[in-house]
């Protein structure tokens, strides 16, 4: 894990009209990664975008493809995901009838591992797994749509990580995600997130500046 604060754009609230653009524009803007996230309408209840777009993406920006897969079963669509460029792979522990089994497949692959814990989901889930992982995704809205405003509660789970990896002297990010804006950036920091997602803010605040708008989330 990195000391260095890190944004990771979600293209969810970008214009889906013109997406390579809208990535070149994050690129060029400073974003550290493009975060993906991948919707099934049936893990939750939106439908997104799959494996063949994040392929015709892939090669507008040489930035991490931060990748959040959110369907079940998940082990279905590994494969497809890592060939079609992503760099880190984020699931739900709910989402497997196998937490390991569904870590070795994403680094069969050689990409980077990620488990995400929904708001109501406990810590207990993913205890016994943090030797395996890269990056823990702590979700601050309940997964589905964006632009739902922040639940604070959750910042007591980022805590407890940050101080639970930190003890067991473990190299894990800690990325959150939900209604991240200006107002709350420094508290999720301070409570231990260095990866920050954001899509409302970043696309729409000071007229869609989207290089002002990068760097007030990284340093606010």
């Amino acid at each position: 894990m990195s000391g260095t604060i890190k944004i990771s754009p979600s293209i969810l609230s970008a214009d889906f009209s013109k997406l390579g653009e809208e990535i070149i524009s994050l690129d060029k803007a400073g974003a550290d990664y493009i975060h993906v996230d991948v919707m099934d309408g049936h893990f939750v209840p939106n439908l997104t975008i799959g494996p063949e777009v994040v392929k015709k993406l892939r090669p507008f920006t040489k930035k991490t493809f931060d990748v959040h897969l959110m369907i079940s079963p998940v082990d279905n669509y590994i494969k497809q995901f890592s060939e079609a460029g992503s760099d880190i792979i984020t699931f739900h522990p709910e989402a497997t009838e196998n937490i390991s089994h569904t870590i070795g497949l994403i680094k069969k692959y050689n990409k980077k591992v990620g488990i995400s814990l929904k708001p109501k989901s406990n810590i207990s889930l993913i205890e016994k797994h943090l030797n395996e992982i890269d990056l823990i995704l702590i979700m601050s809205v309940e997964p589905g749509f964006g632009g739902q405003k922040f639940m604070p509660e959750v910042l007591e789970k980022v805590k407890i990580l940050r101080k639970t990896i930190s003890e067991k002297n473990l190299s894990i990010d800690i990325e959150i995600d939900g209604g991240i804006n200006f107002a709350n950036s420094k508290q999720v920091k301070d409570a231990g997130a260095n990866i920050l997602v954001s899509g409302s803010t970043i696309f729409n605040e000071n007229n869609g500046d989207l290089k002002k708008n990068i760097g007030l989330l990284r340093s606010g």
